[in-house]
């Protein structure tokens, strides 16, 4: 005998408003409980030492025009919530946060949110929708059913703030070792870098242009990660470490730190990229005494923060020298993206055939 198929949600999903935004916060800190009736993201764990709402807590005048949030409401009560960073400059969302809470409901209502969601990208040209998640309360699953490809794993990695930061760097020291400031004339060494340490497969699918390592400061989004979408809150810094003599294969670059020091109540973000065969001690050392001169300097207590690393499971051993840096890892989240393009091949002359 077949099983009869649970009933269809009775409620509604519409635009959030500011009215709700009491009932939201209560809403996203209770999905970050362990109950039964609740489902989130699970990004990037959930209670201490880190929370979601916490994490990518989201001040009222923080949250821009161009962002997003849908809520699902029913019987008077709000019940689920999806919200969306609006990347304008590459036509990219980001879901940040998807709530719902239901013993027998909670994955129809996400559904419900997400398809919401995808309507609304397909009448503003959205090109992807990223989404990061923990690997549990079906939340692959129910992504994929909407259309996301899993595309790949990371790991996130955190620093604890009862740890010391290194002392800054002297410019003598930076400059022994390669490191410098980047700038936009190191957008094409960058790209070179990133095909070298991104799986083919993975770079075209992040689709990450020349133009887009050419800015920077607090418009620099690249490289992706699971926790991007903090970067709004922090300033955000870059460097480089050149590789001696250029590189063998040209590619000039060792290895790149992206560093974004938190000006709301967030940890501090890095994030390496770098050549397979290179050691980045030295680069993480010195971006860790980056974020303790930015954070002492005018009496700012900033530093008594933690440093949080995304680490992408092909970017090994990265993951072993940040451990080697007093990081400890606390989840693994998986990367899912929707992309809305249709790739056609790319017109070419071939040569003729001669009978």
């Amino acid at each position: 005998m077949s099983a009869l198929r649970a009933p269809r949600s009775s409620g509604k999903v519409r635009a959030a408003r500011l009215t709700d935004l009491a009932a939201l916060g209560e809403l996203s800190r209770l999905c970050q409980s362990d109950g039964a009736e609740t489902r989130s993201l699970g990004l990037p764990v959930n209670g201490p030492p880190i929370g979601v709402f916490s994490l990518f807590r989201l001040p009222l005048g923080a949250f821009r025009p161009n962002d997003l949030m849908f809520v699902y409401e029913e019987d008077g009560r709000i019940a689920g919530l999806v919200r969306v960073e609006r990347e304008a400059v590459r036509d990219e969302w980001t879901i940040v946060e998807l709530d719902a809470v239901g013993l027998a409901n909670a994955g129809d209502i996400r559904y419900r949110l997400v398809q919401q969601l995808l309507r609304e990208g397909a009448k503003r040209a959205a090109a992807r929708f990223h989404v990061a998640c923990a690997d549990a309360d079906g939340n692959v699953e129910l992504l994929m059913q909407a259309g996301f490809m899993r595309y790949g794993e990371e790991q996130v990695l955190v620093r604890s703030a009862a740890r010391d930061l290194p002392e800054p760097w002297s410019e003598e020291r930076a400059a022994g070792c390669h490191i410098r400031p980047t700038s936009s004339l190191d957008a094409l060494p960058l790209a070179r870098l990133y095909g070298q340490a991104t799986p083919a497969p993975v770079a075209r699918l992040e689709a990450i242009r020349l133009a887009d390592w050419e800015r920077q400061g607090s418009h620099w989004r690249v490289p992706r990660s699971s926790l991007t979408p903090i970067l709004r809150f922090a300033d955000v810094e870059g460097f480089v470490q050149a590789a001696p003599g250029g590189g063998k294969d040209g590619t000039q670059l060792d290895g790149f730190i992206q560093i974004g020091v938190a000006k709301e109540d967030q940890p501090h973000y890095l994030k390496i990229l770098a050549r397979p065969e290179a050691d980045m001690s030295d680069l993480i050392d010195f971006g860790l005494g980056v974020i303790a001169a930015r954070t002492t300097k005018g009496g700012d207590h900033r530093q008594e923060r933690a440093v949080i690393a995304p680490v992408r499971t092909y970017e090994s051993p990265i993951d072993r020298r940040l451990e080697e840096a007093g990081f400890d890892a606390v989840a693994r989240v998986n990367l899912l993206m929707k992309e809305t393009l249709v790739r056609v091949a790319e017109p070419a002359l071939v040569p003729a055939g001669v009978r």
